[in-house]
């Protein structure tokens, strides 16, 4: 936890954005590996393949068309300040009717969560509960979380694509 708090530390200072983009990387594999010490390794994945990989790769193509340097100066900007304290309010406001973190009489314990934990391991073979649950319980919805993923990234493809042509025409002149 200490490597992530000091790489992101480290990022809010850079101005090379090249070495920011890398940092990023940095940051979303240590995330991969706290995830992976806590035994979710779906989501461990996850981080790996969309913030180190998918991330990493469009920040790199968005870098090579603008400069590699961050220009003028940085100055506070009381709106965007007010704009992400309103938007954190907000969003710990949408948390108070949560149940307590652990609560057994929480709704989601009283469902399903006990079937799966008594007998996905004989249903479905796998040791992780998680894993179990999303690629075999939940497999069309982590489906369509995929495509949706997928669908994301062909869209900025899509985008990127004549700007990437315009640059490579430029090239060949």
């Amino acid at each position: 936890m200490l490597f992530i708090v000091a790489v992101a530390l480290a990022v809010a200072r850079l101005r090379q954005l090249f070495a920011a983009v890398m940092l990023f990387a940095i940051f979303s594999l240590l995330s991969a590996a706290v995830f992976v010490s806590l035994d979710a390794v779906d989501v461990a994945f996850t981080e790996a393949a969309v913030g180190a990989g998918i991330s990493t790769i469009l920040m790199l193509a968005t870098l090579s068309m603008t400069r590699s340097r961050e220009e003028g100066e940085r100055r506070l900007k009381p709106l965007a300040l007010v704009a992400v304290v309103v938007t954190g309010a907000v969003l710990l406001y949408g948390t108070v009717d949560y149940p307590n973190v652990g609560d057994p009489l929480a709704p989601a314990h009283q469902h399903v969560a006990p079937r799966y934990l008594e007998e996905s391991g004989a249903e479905i073979g796998i040791p992780n509960v998680v894993t179990s649950v999303l690629a075999s319980y939940r497999g069309y919805d982590t489906l369509g979380e995929v495509t949706v993923i997928f669908t994301a990234g062909i869209g900025v493809l899509c985008l990127l694509g004549p700007v990437i042509r315009i640059f490579r025409k430029d090239d060949e002149d």
